[in-house]
């Protein structure tokens, strides 16, 4: 069976999105067979990986709601080693028709039972909140990677994000664990990113991956062309810090 693990923190704009991407590219070409679960409404990872959301017939919106079978769910992306389960704006409106569901925070785990033997990686990418898709997307994970801008503004959110792991891990996914932080947007020049990165390796000790996301306008640069960075420039410092979290992931789950 393939790993599950859930990107997750409810702030936005600290690299979830595009940690996906990467990291999915980064497992794939070392020779990891990866599935991308889109599981936030802006779909950016399924535009990100070059899928057009507009000419979909079934999403993880009909996923969720047993429109579709999961087989049905999975597309090929255009790059060797991924396919991906992709996400539509109609993912909003999943939350409200889930209230009256039976087992509904257990929608996403059945969704994904069938299809996750076929991968050694299973990347979803949570949306920035904690409702009830992303309460999904825990209950149905092995572990979950956060991902944590250096900024102040990033560390206060955390502790109810963890808080609701260990909720969701006493109630509805006791296997559930904390597979790491991630720094994202890391400037070494700057001395308050340093003083993060210290603070957070204080608190979280050895949950705290020693590769850094740096900062890199090439990670931006890709997004645009719709392709992860490996494939828009190897030799850029985004590919290699993506590539060197993939090896620490490998690592540790060895």
């Amino acid at each position: 069976m393939g790993r599950i693990i859930a990107l997750a923190n409810q702030k936005g704009g600290v690299g979830k999105t595009t940690t996906a991407i990467n990291l999915a590219a980064s497992l794939a070409a070392l020779d990891n067979k990866v599935l991308v679960v889109d599981a936030d409404p802006q779909a950016n990872a399924s535009s990100g990986l070059g899928i057009d959301i507009r000419q979909l017939k079934n999403t993880i919106y009909e996923g969720l709601i047993g429109k579709c079978t999961p087989r049905e769910a999975v597309y090929r992306t255009p790059f060797e080693g991924i396919d991906i389960i992709p996400s539509h704006i109609n993912l909003v409106g999943a939350e409200v028709e889930m209230v009256q569901m039976d087992n509904r925070e257990k929608k996403l785990r059945d969704l994904l039972h069938p299809v996750t033997s076929m991968y050694d990686y299973v990347i979803i990418d949570c949306s920035p909140s904690l409702g009830i898709i992303t309460v999904n997307a825990l209950t149905a994970a092995d572990s979950v990677m956060i991902p944590v801008q250096c900024e102040y503004f990033a560390l206060e959110g955390l502790s109810k994000l963890l808080n609701t792991i260990k909720i969701i891990k006493s109630k509805l996914n006791r296997s559930l664990e904390i597979e790491g932080f991630v720094l994202t947007m890391y400037d070494s020049r700057l001395r308050l990113h340093n003083q993060i990165y210290e603070e957070v390796k204080h608190h979280f000790k050895e949950l705290v991956f020693t590769t850094v996301i740096q900062r890199n306008i090439t990670l931006s640069e890709s997004q645009s062309f719709a392709q992860p960075v490996l494939m828009y420039d190897a030799g850029s410092r985004g590919a290699i810090n993506y590539m060197q979290l993939a090896r620490e992931l490998v690592e540790k789950n060895s």
